[in-house]
Order: structure tokens, then C-alpha cells, then sequence
């Protein structure tokens, strides 16, 4: 329940004045862009995962296909990709994305054919275990020992060579 404390400040014009933040900035793909299209199979679910490039070639789109059209799996793939992908246009780090999907695990899960990735503990764990393998550099790739849940504070960023946004 919210407090009535809450919502008089929240309604307050000196809180919404102080409160002034800059509003975050879209990096919209251009209208024809490279793509690249990659098939998978993780226990048995199949389906593609397309990537749409910047022209620095750097992602900026997801779009993930399942062979089950219709199914609850594939609802949930689109909006992933369709969050991830606002994600990446307003500057969210590839890499921050990479760790914190990486090695998660839920079902379907097992092999999938692919000799750099064997087995996979979830569809988000191989898609974008594989996308760290094409557009990450390889000492930055998410291992299963990086803390999925820990918060990437401005500090680490900095650290690791990206922008704090």
C-alpha cells in the first residue's frame, strides 16, 4: 500500500521540480541494417535468434523465432526481445545484459548441437551466451561464476571500460 506521504510528495510541484532527470535518449536502428541470423536448438525447442546491427556493427535488436508459433514459449521469446532490444537502444552494455542472462537456468534446457556452447541450462542462457561469443571480446565473456543478480554499479562499469548511463 503507498503512503499518503508518498503520494502528496509525488504530487507535489517542488518534488517534481527537484526531481528533474535528464530523460534517457533512444539510439534508434536505421531503416535498412545489417542482421545477422543464427538457428538453435535447446532440448529440443528450436528456433532462430536474428540480431540487427548498428552500422558500427554493434547490436541494437533481437528478434527470437520459435518453431512453436502460439505457444506460451514463444509469447514470452518475443517480449523478451522486443525488452532486450529498448534495452540495447537506450545504452544498457551488451555485456551487462550477457552476464546478467547467462547461466540461468530454467526448462527447457540441455544440448544444442553447437561445440562452442554443449549444454545449455535455458533458452536465455544459450541465446545469449551466443551473443556474447560474437559481439563480445573473449576476456570479457560472462562466466558461470559472475553474479547474475548483483546490481552493476556505475564503478564497475567504469572499471570494465563502459559508460555509465
Amino acid at each position: 500500500m503507498i503512503s499518503e506521504v508518498a503520494v502528496s510528495q509525488a504530487e507535489s510541484p517542488k518534488v517534481r521540480e527537484d526531481a528533474a532527470v535528464a530523460q534517457p535518449i533512444r539510439r534508434r536502428l536505421p531503416d535498412e541494417r545489417k542482421a545477422l541470423t543464427h538457428h538453435f536448438s535447446v532440448g529440443g525447442q528450436e528456433g532462430y535468434l536474428t540480431v540487427g546491427l548498428y552500422e558500427d556493427g554493434v547490436p541494437g535488436e533481437i528478434f527470437i523465432t520459435m518453431s512453436k508459433e502460439g505457444s506460451t514459449v514463444s509469447g514470452l521469446m518475443d517480449c523478451m526481445a522486443t525488452a532486450v532490444s529498448l534495452a540495447l537502444q537506450y545504452g544498457v552494455p551488451l555485456k551487462v545484459l550477457c552476464a546478467k542472462f547467462s547461466h540461468t537456468r530454467f526448462e527447457p534446457s540441455g544440448f544444442t548441437g553447437n561445440p562452442e556452447i554443449g549444454y545449455a541450462k535455458s533458452l536465455m542462457d544459450y541465446m545469449f551466451r551466443w551473443i556474447a561469443l560474437r559481439f563480445l571480446p573473449k576476456e570479457t565473456l560472462p562466466s558461470e561464476k559472475d553474479d547474475m543478480t548483483a546490481e552493476v554499479s556505475p564503478v564497475k562499469l567504469h572499471e570494465a571500460g563502459e559508460p555509465a548511463t
